[in-house]
């Protein structure tokens, strides 16, 4: 019998190292096979929720957040590449450019969890992470949002009728603070069962080992 395993995935479109994790998580989870059987559930984290319309210019975010030079930026996008590459994730070979808000992509995160439909929330997390990370769009435009919706068949009605108010705005920023007060300050940030924590989009064996030690001590 396969042992029941829940995840919380605490991270944010905006965030590369989020695909890589989520990747390298994924493959971990197929490798198990049959043993387990997963739930895994998308939960809020914005990491620029500051950030004003229109975004900011990636090179001059991460120069004035982080103090890195042009330099050391491209040789850590050259890393996260290749790890990309290594879970199957392959990012915008010209960069994000921009660095947006994503708060109107938590809210169509959080919506999707309801609809009814199963696996909608992680078809659209992963949409979401091809759109920004993977193709470069821009992950606060609502045409970009909107598209995403209808490629993983949810109706875009709907989801339009969020983006014009400010539907689930509330529910996603207390699901932030909870988290951010359980001690989750970055992310990727893995949550297993409710007990344990694997912080970072760390290598599929990683999580491989945690799972498989996580399920025998479920037997």
């Amino acid at each position: 019998m396969a042992t029941k395993i829940k995840i919380d995935f605490v991270s944010d479109v905006a965030c590369p190292w989020c695909a890589v994790g989520l990747g390298a998580l994924e493959m971990a989870i197929a490798r198990l096979g049959d043993q387990i059987e997963v739930e895994m559930l998308f939960q809020p984290f914005e990491l620029n929720p500051q950030m004003p319309p229109g975004g900011q210019d990636i090179g001059e975010h991460l120069a004035e957040k982080y103090g890195s030079t042009p330099e050391q930026q491209e040789q850590i996008r050259a890393t996260i590449r290749e790890r990309g590459a290594e879970v199957g994730f392959t990012f915008s070979a010209e960069g994000r450019g921009r660095i947006y808000n994503t708060l109107d992509s938590h809210r169509l995160l959080h919506w999707a969890k309801y609809t009814g439909r199963p696996g909608a929330q992680y078809a659209l997390k992963k949409e979401l992470l091809e759109a920004y990370q993977g193709r470069a769009e821009n992950i606060e435009s609502p045409e970009v949002l909107l598209a995403a919706v209808a490629k993983v068949g949810l109706p875009v009605g709907q989801a339009r009728a969020i983006l014009n108010s400010q539907e689930y705005a509330f529910e996603v920023r207390t699901l932030e603070e909870y988290y951010q007060r359980a001690g989750i300050h970055a992310v990727p940030a893995v949550i297993i069962n409710d007990r344990h924590l694997i912080s970072g989009g760390q290598p599929v064996e990683t999580f491989e080992r945690a799972l498989r030690d996580i399920a025998a001590a479920a037997l």
